[in-house]
């Protein structure tokens, strides 16, 4: 990690200071409802925003900034009931064939079956990384906070506060890692009951449409990109930076570990039948 972290310092300039590029307020000044036709709505003076699904289409928004490196906290209200064939995606993307993206996605389930907390990262149009997670309470009957960290030298989901999966900066072993490339945040409830409940198995009961995720309290301690340049300073020191540097103490190592032996139900890095040419060189690294 630490050579990696090396590397990339010679690369690229540290940036030290940053501009908060948002915090919870108003959600039609950081979002774009961008399709659905009338299916997403900003409401409650600005303080909440809806997707819903019916058998016509879904709905989407994304974000009007672009980020290079920062930390995002959205809270969601899943959609309750049977879910069952619904998707709820959140995440962060960049364009163009050699991508990048940081996902979270929420598989919607029978009444009464946990959610599916569905985690990937790409680098340069390649993903094939997922870790899948149940949760440790019912994402529909409240609203629970899923934030992104992302900074040179690792990635690290987080529910409530609580880590789930930490995607570290292993480039010095040849593992692209999403760093030179701005992305917003995508949002969107979909229908994929081919093959989002028990591999397509169950499908979407239109009769309980329209389906609803909820969101609100969105927060982005972020490097914002504009006009190919970023809002945080180089070489100023500012105390709102600290997710540039930040890294998992004992305590959060520990959180980690808890939900992985608890609540991971599929790990990429454990699946070696997938991989007959072995595993991906990130997961041969404790």
């Amino acid at each position: 990690m630490s050579s990696s972290g090396l590397k990339f310092n010679l690369f690229m300039p540290l940036f030290l200071g940053c501009l908060m590029a948002a915090n919870a307020g108003n959600l039609h000044n950081d979002f774009d409802i961008t399709w659905g036709d009338g299916r997403g709505n900003i409401i409650n003076n600005g303080e909440v925003l809806t997707l819903s699904l019916d058998k016509a289409s879904g709905s989407g928004f994304q974000s009007k900034n672009e980020y290079l490196f920062g930390k995002i906290d959205m809270q969601l209200k899943l959609v309750p009931g049977n879910s069952a064939g619904t998707v709820t995606a959140y995440y962060l993307s960049s364009k163009g064939s050699t991508w990048d993206e940081i996902d979270f996605e929420f598989l919607g389930n029978l009444s009464g079956d946990p959610y599916i907390l569905h985690t990937n990262v790409f680098s340069q149009g390649k993903g094939n990384r997922e870790q899948q997670f149940y949760l440790w309470f019912d994402p529909t009957a409240d609203f629970h906070t899923y934030s992104i960290l992302w900074n040179p030298q690792r990635i690290i989901f987080s529910v409530d506060g609580t880590p789930i999966r930490e995607f570290k900066n292993m480039e010095s072993l040849g593992v692209p890692f999403p760093k030179n490339q701005p992305m917003r945040i995508y949002s969107s409830l979909w229908n994929a009951d081919d093959w989002a409940t028990r591999g397509g198995l169950v499908k979407t009961d239109w009769t309980q449409a329209p389906f609803t995720a909820s969101y609100r309290n969105f927060n982005a301690d972020a490097c914002v990109w504009s006009n190919g340049a970023t809002s945080c300073k180089s070489n100023s020191s500012s105390s709102n930076n600290a997710w540039f540097s930040q890294e998992m103490d004992s305590t959060n190592q520990q959180r980690l570990q808890w939900v992985q032996k608890n609540y991971m139900i599929y790990n990429y890095c454990t699946d070696a039948k997938r991989f007959p040419q072995g595993l991906p060189p990130e997961c041969n690294m404790s």
